[in-house]
């Protein structure tokens, strides 16, 4: 077993030549090396106690493994990287996967904290939202757009500001998350819009995986409570169902922001501004080869920060977010192996946001005006996809998608209408993949999507993988794809006359991604994963200052290139012990300035580490989370910071009843993050220390 400790000196031999030509920060090797040392010793500890001591048992090197052998070891799939079921080793990305068993563990609270613990992502939180960032691109204030949110394969991202939900206001309680499927790099070949950087698709519970009534309650830091009641069931032949409702409701903290030290602004004191309320419900119906599904959720949210130069620390600034989804899914599979799936879904989102200003003169007592900002946009979409196999060597996919945005409003208005604009949209895109075996160790997937948007014109983008499995232990896997996002209905048409004007000329951002990843099993129940990519985006669209009438207007101007390594040591046990380890190096820069881009961190290191301290019924989950340096929009920098998160879980101490509690960012650091432009602040504070307790009673 000193494998793993050679790999550890291995590691830190190259960081600390790295850092020699400033590609790492000095003490960043140390720091890795400590927690991957630790690791090891635990994965050793581990694997002498599962063998009893005895050398003759040591785990055998995976090439001398019978087949029989090989068939024990657990094998993750993924449905999302080609529309159908696979090994991750065969999948054409780079894919990681979390179930519901760790989401409980490590006390996860909703898909920002899930999308955090993974390798290459920041998420940040400016008080109104949390936004995902990936491979160090995550430009304050961009609402995540070139990421494509998926539930149950229904798109999310809404056609406004196309955002992807990742916090309270996201459509699905995070207890009935089955498992999340990220799919890293462009799947545009299959998925069109939005898919340029990554794929999140959240697979959602069936009613068997409740098999009853569940009742779920939960209280935490700042007034903070959430009570769950779901039902889930199957009856006999008939229909499957998972019912379910959830609230959610926190007071919140109250902020100083140094920006606003004066006597005028309460010396920088925001209280009792950042309120979190919330509610929310998911239907889904089973039936033979049908599936009716619906999810509901509505989100007010007060705004400490005062954005958009509205009155600092008065209450009344706040935003109000509404998502519902309807989709019914027909896929059956006939005798000859063809599978075929056809889905209608119709979507609705809902945005208000109130802004209260201070139109008072110098001197005069304070007048204040609260400005709507208004979104309505609804959207029907339709798809039809048949897959199958060719031969015993080509397996083909394909199908055609249609979305018909019915309804995009954005309206302006206090005292009188400042912005008026409704639209409507439509987009069709058709795609085709091949799955073909070129030799019993290499699959080569080659796939093409045309689209054609009526805002732009049409985009046809291709993606290639090329995968050798020389042995089953060992996946190599070079991509190539590229990619698109469609302007947003913001970024074309919102204007109020006098601050801001529209843009309908503005053409679509493209992306050319390459990507090499080895894939290698290292022992039976430890796994290694190496990643360098290389993404270029041209034509991004950006807000700047037009000279000739000083008002603020998107255009395609700046080109940026993406490029970094990923590394990530992945061990399970079958008595529940569970690691992961992972470092991201990641260099984002901006072409057109030649500097790094805003909200992009260096290097991210997570470590994740769950211990049964009883079998079967007690749990420790930890996290260890280090984000290096970040930009901000006027280029001074955050610092550094580390946050450590703790979840003891607990199942079967009683009998249908799981409680856990979980504190997060255990050692209080106090961290920042870069404002987005609508800040007057250079950076806003992340939560501190946070407590939460939680109780599941199944009946």
């Amino acid at each position: 077993m000193m494998k793993y400790f050679l790999l550890a000196r291995l590691i830190r031999s190259f960081l600390t030549v790295s850092t020699r030509f400033r590609f790492v920060p000095r003490r960043l090797p140390a720091l890795i090396s400590r927690a991957f040392f630790l690791l090891a010793f635990l994965l050793v500890s581990v694997s002498h106690a599962e063998n009893g001591g005895r050398q003759e048992n040591a785990e055998p090197d995976l090439t001398t493994l019978t087949i029989e052998e090989l068939m024990e070891i657990e094998v993750d799939t993924v449905s999302g990287a080609s529309r159908y079921e696979q090994p991750v080793s065969e999948a054409p990305a780079s894919v990681s996967i979390v179930t519901a068993d760790e989401i409980k563990k490590y006390g996860y609270r909703n898909l920002a904290d899930i999308l955090q613990s993974l390798r290459g992502f920041s998420v940040i939180n400016d008080r109104n939202y949390q936004y995902a960032g990936i491979r160090g691109f995550g430009l304050p204030g961009d609402y995540g757009a070139r990421t494509l949110l998926l539930v149950d394969g229904v798109r999310q991202n809404e056609s406004v500001s196309q955002a992807t939900s990742i916090g309270t206001e996201f459509v699905v309680d995070t207890d009935l998350i089955e498992r999340v499927e990220v799919i890293r790099g462009p799947s545009h070949s299959l998925y069109g819009a939005n898919a340029m950087l990554a794929v999140i698709n959240v697979i959602t519970k069936r009613g068997r995986d409740l098999a009853g009534m569940e009742l779920s309650g939960e209280t935490g830091s700042f007034d903070s409570y959430k009570g769950r009641l779901s039902y889930g069931g199957k009856f006999g032949v008939g229909p499957e169902v998972l019912l379910s409702g959830t609230l959610f409701t926190s007071s919140g903290q109250d902020f100083n922001f140094p920006e606003f030290t004066s006597p005028a602004t309460n010396f920088g004191w925001a209280r009792n501004c950042d309120r979190d309320r919330s509610g929310n419900a998911f239907l889904k119906i089973l039936y033979h080869d049908l599936t009716l599904e619906g999810g509901y959720v509505k989100r007010d949210k007060a705004l400490p920060t005062a954005p958009w130069g509205t009155f600092f620390g008065v209450p009344g600034t706040e935003t109000t977010d509404s998502s519902v989804f309807i989709d019914l899914k027909y896929h059956h599979t006939f005798e000859n192996g063809l599978d075929m799936m056809s889905r209608f879904s119709w979507n609705e989102y809902d945005y208000d946001g109130r802004y209260v200003y201070d139109w008072t003169d110098p001197g005069d007592a304070p007048l204040l005006i609260t400005n709507i900002d208004r979104v309505r946009n609804s959207w029907l979409q339709g798809e039809l996809q048949v897959s199958g196999e060719l031969s015993e060597s080509h397996r083909l996919i394909g199908g055609i998608e249609l979305r018909d945005v019915l309804r995009m409003v954005q309206q302006n208005y206090d005292v009188e209408m400042y912005l008026d604009d409704r639209r409507s949209s439509w987009n069709v895109g058709v795609y085709l993949q091949d799955e073909y075996q070129v030799f019993d160790s290499l699959i080569l997937n080659a796939g093409l999507r045309y689209d054609h948007f009526d805002t732009f014109g049409d985009t046809l983008n291709p993606r290639i993988a090329l995968i050798y499995r020389p042995v089953d232990s060992t996946s190599l896997k070079f991509l190539f794809g590229t990619g698109f996002r469609a302007p947003s209905g913001t970024e074309l048409y919102y204007g109020d006359g006098f601050t801001m004007k529209p843009n309908p000329e503005l053409r679509e951002e493209q992306s050319t991604s390459y990507e090499l990843t080895l894939e290698q099993q290292i022992a039976r129940h430890v796994r290694g994963t190496l990643t360098g990519y290389y993404t270029r985006v041209k034509d991004l669209i950006t807000q700047v200052t037009d000279p000739v009438d000083g008002m603020l207007v998107y255009r395609n101007l700046s080109k940026v290139d993406l490029k970094g390594m990923e590394l990530e040591f992945d061990a399970k046990w079958d008595n529940g012990i569970n690691g992961r380890i992972s470092y991201s190096y990641q260099d984002a820069k901006d072409l057109t300035t030649d500097k790094r881009l805003p909200n992009s961190a260096r290097h991210l290191v997570k470590i994740n580490l769950l211990l049964p301290l009883i079998e079967e019924k007690l749990f420790l989950g930890m996290e260890e989370q280090y984000t290096s340096r970040k930009n901000t929009l006027s280029g001074c920098r955050t610092r550094d910071f580390f946050v450590t998160n703790a979840t003891l879980f607990s199942r079967n101490l009683l009998k249908d009843l799981e409680l856990s509690a979980s504190v997060y960012n255990l050692f209080n650091s106090k961290y920042f993050v870069p404002a987005g432009g609508e800040h007057q602040l250079e950076s806003i504070e992340q939560d501190g220390r946070t407590f939460r307790v939680k109780a599941t009673w199944r009946f």
